[in-house]
């Protein structure tokens, strides 16, 4: 998989590209991660890559010329099978979603900044918008993070126990049931005997049963979908 990013702050994305399971996967060659600066598209002398928006108002709009040459001449190069803007508008990033971008070869990123981008681009240039909840962040640079870690980590190979993955919460619709590991007393706080039993279906059956409890209690919606 390649996944290239748009930005016009390609700093934040340093951190979280260079350390834990993303840098792993980069270091296996299973990911290709590609950061793009796009003022290094822009036409003028200041490098300036935003404007006042028509019809006032506050606050900048990411411009249309700058974000269409980083966007062509990428796609000159490779083909994509999604071209992604990060927009607290678009499609709420779940597990699901997560597993569908996965499977796919080439993905581009385009983060947004300030009031965001020139709905020209959104038109004619964007074929998914993603959201990573309903609250504003100052960029999409981070939920372009978040939207990358959740993909990367469903890569085969990329995390050294294949199954961890199919495990976590929301893979089977519910959270994912309460982990304990040593001491097996601490304090006084022990940790159930079904996991010390060694019984397989024992465990399986509890954990199950503890993941629909704590789904009940916490997130109800989701035993409610179809």
């Amino acid at each position: 998989m390649r996944i290239d990013i748009i930005t016009c702050l390609p700093k934040l994305l340093e951190g979280p590209f260079s350390d834990s399971i993303l840098k792993r996967a980069k270091d296996k060659g299973l990911v290709e991660i590609h950061v793009h600066d796009l003022r290094l598209y822009s036409t003028n002398k200041q490098k300036s890559i935003d404007d006042y928006a028509y019809g006032g108002g506050a606050g900048m709009v990411l411009q249309i010329e700058p974000i269409a040459s980083a966007i062509d001449d990428l796609k000159s190069k490779r083909s994509y099978d999604e071209i992604v803007y990060m927009s607290p508008d678009g499609e709420q990033l779940t597990q699901a979603l997560a597993n569908q971008l996965a499977l796919k070869g080439n993905l581009l990123i385009l983060c947004g900044h300030y009031k965001g981008v020139d709905e020209r681009v959104r038109q004619h240039y964007i074929t998914k918008e993603i959201s990573i909840g309903d609250f504003v962040i100052s960029g999409g640079e981070l939920a372009a993070a978040v939207v990358t870690d959740a993909i990367v980590r469903l890569l085969p190979g990329v995390l050294s126990d294949e199954t961890s993955a199919l495990t976590d919460s929301y893979q089977d619709g519910l959270l994912a049931p309460p982990v304990y590991s040593r001491p097996a007393d601490f304090k006084g706080l022990k940790v159930p005997d079904v996991l010390l039993s060694g019984h397989a279906a024992n465990i399986d059956k509890w954990r199950f049963e503890q993941a629909v409890k704590r789904t009940e209690e916490r997130r109800p919606d989701l035993l409610k979908k179809d």
